[in-house]
C-alpha cells in the first residue's frame, strides 16, 4: 500500500504517467523512521522538507502543516500493520505538464513504508569496508545538501562498491575533499576530536547529523568541530562512522590498509538510545 495525496491506495496504481519526479527527478523526498507509532524527529524532517520544496521552487500547499505530514505517514503505517518498527518514504513532486519548464508549480505526494526489525538502534561487530569513490563528484552548492529525486551519484557509487566487495563508498566534493557517504553523513575521530564536514563542502544538511553532533558535544574531552576532511585525513583517524535516521550510526572498521576502532561510536549509540526512549 501507499499514501497517494492522502488516499491509500493498493501500490500497483498507475501513478507514473508523466510523472515530473521520475521523468525530470522533479521531487524532494524524506525517509523518516518511526517507532512505536511516532515518528523520530518529525520537527527536523518537516522543516527541511519544507525548506528542500521552497530551494526547488515547488507551491507549498496551504494544509501541509506538520501536523498534517504526522497524519499521512501515520495513517498508512497503522493501516499496513507497521507502527511498531518501520521506514516510511515521502515523495513531492510538481505535478503533470510541461518539459523542462513545468506547468504549474503545484505538487503531488505518495508515502511508501516498510517494516524494520529493530526498534532501537543497533550496529553489528563486523567488518564494514569503505573506499573513495571518484568516478563523479558532489558540488558544493545548496542543491547538494537537500534530498532530490536525483540521486545517480549514490547509484553508481553503490553500484561500484558492490562490484569491488565494499559495504560503502565515500563521496567527495569538486575540491576533491570527503564530504558523505553513500547513504549518510561522515565522521572522523582525530585525537579528542570530532569532525564532520560542514554543510557547506555539499553534503547533505542530515536529520540524525544533527542529533550527533548535539549528543557529541556532551561527551567530556571530546571537541566536535565542523571542518573539511581531506583524503589524507583518513589514514590519520582513530574512528570513522556514518549516520542516517535509519541505521542511526554505523562504524567504518577498514579503510584501504587502515583499520579504526569503534570507542565513540559505541557511546554515541547509547546516548542516541537514551534520548529514544526517554522522549
Amino acid at each position: 500500500m501507499i499514501n497517494f495525496n492522502g488516499t491509500i491506495v493498493s501500490q500497483d496504481a498507475n501513478i507514473l504517467t508523466q510523472n515530473r519526479a521520475f521523468l525530470y527527478g522533479d521531487g524532494v523526498f524524506e525517509t523518516v523512521k518511526i517507532i512505536n507509532n511516532k515518528i523520530l524527529f518529525l520537527e527536523d524532517h518537516y522543516f527541511r522538507l519544507m525548506s528542500s520544496m521552497r530551494v526547488v521552487r515547488m507551491e507549498i500547499p496551504m494544509n501541509f502543516t506538520m501536523e498534517y505530514l504526522q497524519e499521512q505517514i501515520l495513517s498508512l503505517v497503522n493501516k499496513s500493520a507497521l507502527a511498531d518498527s518501520s521506514r516510511a518514504r515521502i515523495t513531492i513532486y510538481r505535478n503533470d505538464g510541461g518539459y523542462y519548464l513545468p506547468q504549474s508549480n503545484t505538487v503531488s505526494f505518495l508515502i511508501h513504508a516498510v517494516a524494520l526489525e529493530n526498534t532501537l538502534y543497533s550496529f553489528e561487530k563486523r567488518a564494514y569496508e569503505v573506499d573513495l569513490y571518484k568516478d563523479f563528484y558532489i558540488t558544493k552548492q545548496l542543491l547538494s545538501s537537500i534530498k532530490t529525486t536525483n540521486k545517480i551519484i549514490n547509484i553508481t557509487g553503490s553500484i561500484f562498491a558492490s562490484e569491488n566487495g565494499l559495504d560503502n563508498c565515500l563521496l567527495l566534493n569538486d575540491s576533491k575533499n570527503i564530504v558523505e557517504a553513500l547513504q549518510g553523513n561522515i565522521f572522523m575521530l582525530l585525537g579528542n576530536k570530532l569532525i564532520t564536514p560542514p554543510v557547506s563542502e555539499g553534503c547533505l544538511n542530515g536529520v540524525m547529523r544533527k542529533q550527533i553532533l548535539s549528543l557529541a558535544k556532551k561527551i567530556e574531552n571530546l571537541e566536535v568541530v565542523e571542518d573539511v576532511i581531506s583524503p589524507f585525513d583518513l589514514q590519520k583517524a582513530d574512528e570513522l562512522f556514518v549516520t542516517n535516521v535509519i541505521k542511526g550510526i554505523q562504524p567504518i572498521t577498514q579503510y584501504r590498509k587502515k583499520t579504526f576502532t569503534t570507542n565513540i561510536s559505541d557511546q554515541l549509540l547509547d546516548k542516541l538510545n537514551e534520548m529514544i526512549i526517554s522522549t
